[in-house]
């Protein structure tokens, strides 16, 4: 490959950094990659630093040592996502949201690459310290939510179905109670799906009592992997006591009106 020129080899390697969240590359590869010392790097990787932290699109952070290197982490100030939930809670408040029975229409929304991928960045920043090893949800609303968010931790994704696959080969399934219906329904997850005793954060788009939620927990200690947290996009305050004791989400529901067609949804500001 011909000698590139700096500015080149910087939008190189910001690219590069941005679509690898958490890799850690060694300097090594960098410096083969574009044929340049390790003091140039180190200027270059300076530069794209700068370059994001000034405009709040991320970190570069460095590792010294012979097993070190530099990575990119996705951030945006807590500043900066209250205002995007901010704005995004408004537009859930659209009246014309509203579908029989409470129900509030958001596949729009989730299904966006531009939003689900800044609301998976935004729950890895809030679940960070959890270090999960893998993103865990069940068919089909949370999808795009819990593998925005894996792709914001740069970790695999895995979901639960509503009846088993004999294409994903041997199966667990339980039996639970949906918290808002009380029905009982079943899921069923591969059992190659997780290693045992990884860390699982679960991760779905709604929750009314947390029937679903505590499912998908269950289901995840079913085949020896530990749950460290569970974050919804939006949780509904009512009912107050839920089937889940310990979760997070997003924005909060905190009422609906059927006749007037309100709709009160908050973000959950840092």
């Amino acid at each position: 490959m011909a000698r590139i020129k700096r500015l080149e080899r910087i939008v190189a390697l910001t690219k590069e950094l941005n679509d690898h969240p958490f890799q850690l590359f060694p300097f090594s590869y960098f410096c083969e990659k574009f044929a340049v010392a390790k003091s140039t790097l180190s200027e270059d990787v300076q530069t794209v630093r700068n370059g994001l932290s000034t405009y709040d699109l991320g970190i570069i952070e460095t590792v010294a040592g012979a097993s070190g290197g530099v990575r990119f982490i996705p951030y945006h100030s807590p500043e900066a996502d209250n205002e995007f939930l901010w704005t995004l809670a408004k537009r859930l408040n659209d009246p014309a949201r509203l579908l029989p029975g409470g129900m509030i229409y958001m596949n729009d929304l989730l299904f966006d690459p531009q939003i689900s991928f800044r609301l998976g960045e935004i729950i890895m920043q809030r679940t960070l310290e959890l270090q999960p090893d893998y993103i865990m949800t069940v068919e089909a609303k949370g999808i795009s939510l819990a593998l925005a968010t894996a792709r914001a931790f740069n970790i695999p994704m895995v979901m639960a179905r509503k009846e088993a696959r004999i294409t994903e080969g041997p199966a667990v399934s339980i039996s639970y109670v949906s918290g808002s219906s009380k029905k009982i329904q079943t899921m069923s997850l591969p059992r190659k799906a997780l290693a045992p005793k990884s860390r699982v954060l679960v991760v779905d788009d709604f929750m009314r009592a947390g029937g679903t939620a505590r499912g998908m927990q269950e289901l995840a200690e079913e085949v020896g992997a530990e749950v460290v947290g569970t974050y919804l996009f939006i949780a509904s305050r009512e009912p107050e006591k839920k089937i889940v004791s310990e979760y997070a989400s997003l924005m909060t529901l905190k009422g609906v009106d059927d006749e007037t067609k309100a709709i009160d949804i908050v973000p959950e500001m840092l």
